[in-house]
């Protein structure tokens, strides 16, 4: 649009064709009617558009942005460029410009702004937009001591397993209905934001207390315990969720957030499914896990990690057959670590597939050294407890085949225990690599029978050849009659199958008899010997097969006698 007005009054003296194009209205509606020029423009730019001409003939060449108003209730931007016209005498004698209609470029502009600060997939806020809404709950609180607002951190379980088995479309669909969910649990005034993946955020503003953030989590776990209809699918999934509440107080967003994030994991650790309200002694726990991890990270790489080895012992005969390898970390300032502390860590982090790897090399170069040194261990054989992460490592059995060729062992005298859940997910894989195992003449125990899943069909299915007792049932067995049907219905299983058993955890004499009465073959505990040191381990093998030495018996229906009274470190399993 090309425009010419009086200075005096605004009088229009020109106006090109387009305005009618862009207004609405056509020239003949300006030139006619002088207040149409301002009364087209949006009410909230009214003001700044009064004083643009004054501020033109000041300036000499002014820019302004607004909006108008169309007849048919459309609204554009328009950026009008202005210029003073002067006289001879250098006197303001008119005023030109050109008006550009912005509309389009506006909406681009909006649109980069709401992509900016929103979730494509799902429409909601994105982690940008929280963060900023974050920052103004901050300022208002340092403004007025009584508000209160509170931040919950969602992150859904077993998501992956659905995106996995079903799909990312499905996924994605379920995303967008988790999205509706939570914005259906909270108030018009409330922020849900999705942060990525599975991950969403809920900021709680103006609220009067924490039982009203605590009120909004058991609200979405209740109504997550609904299925979603995505597809053909029926789709169940829970959510554990993290509360941070303001009566900490926070100069930094990202610390908010960081802490409903710890209390997030903190409610996954406790079993899913649950919530927890952040407390500071979660933050420093989370700091002594870092610091756990940085020391794990160096331990890897310096080889910090020793082998305990526990003796599994012929209850007829008290002959050493088996030795469990167990891993330990030498810390250089804490001493012996047990597994129970970093092993969950190690998992997490990866880093089980290489400590695997080698607590895998030592075992075997270890029992192969004893096979050549030891008259006593020429039948001896070693089992090593394997990590979910390990049996999925697409490189498990090269990795095996290269620890059987250097250290010149052969498989049979390998024993590889695996848990019930590591068989729950890529049951045609896990088959597949243990019977690639047993074709090396590898023995593969399950261990801790019957406190899982317990399933027959895996029996049946897998390629098992030893099943291990766990010890919550041979601890009750004396006293609990249900507990002590359970190890014999276990004993009885196996020896259907033509499967070992070994009973875990026995500390009493009064338990090895029953085993054995029960036809139990082999087992292991304190009753016999804590995890032992190498040394210590040598030091039996130079002495022979016989682990105790018979003298008078205990009990005339017992054939050897208690454990050596020889110190050995004691340590827990």
């Amino acid at each position: 649009m090309v425009w010419s007005a009086a200075v005096e009054e605004f009088q229009l003296l020109y106006l090109n064709p387009a305005a009618e194009a862009v207004h609405g209205y056509p020239v003949s509606s300006f030139l006619s009617n002088p207040d149409l020029w301002l009364e087209v423009v949006h009410p909230a730019d009214r003001h700044q558009m009064i004083h643009f001409f004054d501020q033109l003939l000041v300036a000499g060449s002014l820019n302004i942005e607004y909006r108008i108003l169309r007849p048919d209730g459309e609204i554009r931007w328009l950026k009008n460029r202005g210029h003073v016209i002067t006289g001879d005498q250098g006197r303001p004698h008119r005023l030109d410009g050109i008006i550009y209609d912005i509309t389009e470029q506006k909406r681009a502009q909006a649109q980069l702004i709401h992509d900016a600060f929103h979730d494509e997939l799902t429409g909601l806020p994105n982690r940008n937009l929280m963060m900023e809404r974050i920052s103004q709950s901050l300022k208002r609180q340092h403004r007025t001591s009584d508000y209160q607002f509170a931040l919950l951190f969602i992150d859904l379980d077993r998501f992956k397993i659905i995106n996995d088995s079903l799909g990312h479309i499905v996924g994605d669909q379920l995303l967008v209905a988790i999205a509706h969910l939570l914005e259906n649990c909270v108030r018009t005034s409330d922020t849900v934001a999705r942060l990525g993946g599975d991950e969403f955020t809920i900021l709680l503003d103006g609220i009067q207390g924490i039982e009203d953030a605590i009120h909004v989590a058991e609200r979405i776990l209740e109504t997550l315990k609904s299925p979603f209809q995505v597809g053909e699918h029926s789709v169940f999934t829970g959510s554990s969720i993290g509360i941070a509440y303001n009566s900490v107080q926070y100069d930094d967003p990202t610390l908010l957030l960081r802490d409903a994030d710890i209390a997030m994991y903190r409610a996954k650790s406790l079993g899913k499914g649950c919530f927890v309200v952040f407390s500071p002694e979660m933050h420093a726990q989370t700091l002594s896990l870092l610091k756990l991890e940085r020391d794990l990270r160096s331990a890897v790489d310096r080889q910090e990690f020793v082998l305990y080895y526990q003796p599994i012992i012929d209850l007829q005969s008290g002959d050493l057959t088996d030795v469990e390898v167990l891993v330990r970390w030498q810390h250089p300032d804490r001493g012996l670590v047990m597994p129970s502390e970093f092993i969950p860590l190690a998992e997490e982090t990866g880093l089980i597939v290489e400590i695997g790897q080698w607590v895998l090399q030592e075992a075997c170069q270890t029992l192969r050294d004893y096979q050549q040194q030891f008259a006593s261990a020429t039948e001896l054989k070693f089992s090593v407890n394997l990590s979910s992460e390990q049996l999925q490592d697409p490189n498990f059995i090269q990795t095996v085949d290269r620890v059987l060729s250097q250290s010149g062992l052969d498989g049979r005298y390998l024993k590889l225990e695996l848990t019930e859940s590591m068989l729950m997910s890529h049951e045609e894989k896990h088959i597949k690599t243990l019977q690639q195992l047993r074709d090396r003449s590898i023995t593969i125990s399950l261990d801790d029978f019957g406190t899982g899943y317990s399933s027959l069909s895996y029996l049946y299915r897998f390629p098992l050849d030893t099943l291990k007792i766990d010890q919550s049932f041979v601890s009750r067995m004396i006293s609990e009659p249900k507990d002590a049907e359970i190890v014999n219905t276990i004993i009885s299983l196996a020896r259907t199958l033509n499967m070992d058993v070994i009973a875990e955890g026995i500390e009493t004499e009064e338990e090895v008899l029953h085993l054995k009465k029960l036809g139990c073959e082999r087992g292991q505990g304190y009753w016999f010997s804590p995890p032992m040191s190498q040394e210590k381990l040598e030091e039996h093998l130079q002495a022979g097969p016989q682990w105790f030495v018979q003298q008078q018996p205990m009990n005339p229906n017992f054939s050897f006698l208690a454990p050596s009274t020889s110190p050995i470190v004691d340590v827990q399993n």
